[in-house]
């Protein structure tokens, strides 16, 4: 469950930072080379904003995964053992 609301968070904070992302000009010909820049380097932060939020998810996955194999090789061992004590 708790998985699940970082998920969520993190949808909500991608979307957050696309939605920044817009130039205040209203076309490219009546920008300024200055919130031109601007509007790239948002860009630019856009996209490892999204890329740290897919590696963060990533990693949570992962984490997951290792503690949920964790637990059932301990789960297994205990079953053996138990198994073993009966013979």
């Amino acid at each position: 469950m708790a998985l699940e609301w970082v998920i969520l968070g993190y949808a909500a904070a991608a979307e957050a930072v696309m939605y920044e992302t817009r130039p205040r000009c209203k076309s490219a010909e009546s920008c300024t080379p200055t919130e031109l820049m601007r509007h790239q380097k948002l860009i630019v932060k856009s996209q490892r904003n999204a890329l740290l939020i897919a590696s963060a998810l990533m990693f949570y996955w992962l984490l997951y995964s290792v503690t949920r194999l964790v637990t059932r090789v301990e789960l297994l061992n205990q079953r053996v053992e138990k198994l073993k004590d009966q013979e």
